[in-house]
């Protein structure tokens, strides 16, 4: 079933684990990937990060299409096993697919560990990993490291300085190697940059909000406004999007 409103198409998508929704913001032209975002288990698409980057991407040739899970479109406060995730985002790939565009696999928290366990099974061109839940807060120990190194595709991390499920030196291999930066020249505002080698290559690229928490919200006395917090993430994207050709 589908919806039209001026600015936005909602669509839903019957999946193994109940109906899904997708929300999409498309590029007024020329759009050359789809950008698939997922949202977190404590909140939905309204998170900052996600609406800053389906109000920006479009303009740069990026589809994106922000996918409520099952759980949440049943308005349940809590979610599901990572099975009953996983079985919601393969149910809704066949119409994100549906353009005929490259997908960038994408989420929040939870829903960027959904993006990398699925990704190479999904045939997803890269992922786009917001707040990836390194390990549960004050549990160091339990990392989801290999999560995030098994995408197997293009992988930008965006992290918040503060981030109490993994700050950006907590990443294994951050900042190890010959680039220790984003490219040269690239000025993200706000923002601090690295990538990680992990083996014989670059496994993922992270770019860090300074002062950013899970959410990236920063305290008011940070070094930086909330706005440049924001469009830290949303530059790092547009920058790295424009790099996947």
């Amino acid at each position: 079933m589908i919806s039209e409103s001026s600015d936005v198409t909602v669509e839903t998508v019957e999946t193994d684990a109940g109906p899904a929704r997708i929300t999409w913001h498309r590029a007024p032209r020329g759009a050359r990937l789809v950008l698939a975002a997922g949202h977190g288990a404590g909140g939905g698409i309204e998170a900052r990060d996600l609406k800053a980057l389906a109000a920006v991407l479009p303009a740069h040739g990026v589809t994106v299409a922000l996918v409520e899970q099952p759980w949440r479109v049943a308005g349940k406060k809590v979610a599901p096993a990572p099975k009953t995730l996983d079985a919601g985002w393969r149910g809704v790939w066949p119409a994100l697919t549906g353009p005929g565009l490259p997908v960038i696999a994408g989420g929040r928290s939870a829903g960027a560990r959904v993006a990398c366990r699925t990704a190479g099974e999904l045939g997803a061109h890269a992922v786009l990993a917001l707040s990836f839940p390194l390990h549960p807060p004050g549990r160091p120990e339990k990392s989801r490291a290999d999560e995030l190194l098994g995408a197997g595709v293009p992988t930008l991390v965006v992290q918040g300085g503060n981030d109490p499920f993994g700050r950006p030196e907590e990443f294994p291999g951050y900042g190890r190697g010959r680039a220790t930066g984003v490219p040269p020249g690239v000025q993200l505002r706000g923002s601090v940059g690295a990538r990680a080698v992990v083996g014989d290559g670059w496994a993922y690229e992270l770019v860090g909000v300074p002062h950013g928490d899970h959410g990236f919200a920063v305290p008011k006395r940070a070094g930086i406004t909330q706005e440049e917090a924001v469009a830290a993430v949303t530059d790092a994207v547009v920058r790295w999007s424009g790099s996947l050709g």
